[in-house]
């Protein structure tokens, strides 16, 4: 259903070359669910072009391949907010 939706709002390609976004902060996976007083060492910098990349190559994989559902579930997790960012209304307009 989410899907879907994404593909009426955006259409079945996404250019994401023409979004003007690619680096967002990422929470390393261990910061984000064991949490401690200082997250700041599990902050980094993240690219949506570099989540791409990783499930594109992830449809080539041989389908005997198993995935690495750490790291790919992070990939498709940033891509997942990527779209959940396009979609955000215009600053101030009701933001949460």
């Amino acid at each position: 259903m989410l899907l879907d939706a994404v593909e009426q709002r955006f259409g079945p390609d996404i250019e994401l070359s023409g979004v003007g976004v690619d680096a967002y902060w990422d929470v390393d996976l261990r910061t984000a669910f064991e949490l401690r007083e200082d997250p700041a060492p599990g902050i980094d910098v993240g690219q949506s072009g570099d989540d791409i990349a990783e499930l594109n190559a992830l449809l080539r994989r041989p389908t005997d391949d198993v995935p690495v559902l750490w790291h790919d579930l992070q990939h498709l997790a940033g891509a997942l907010r990527l779209l959940a960012y396009l979609d955000l209304p215009a600053s101030g307009a009701g933001e949460s």
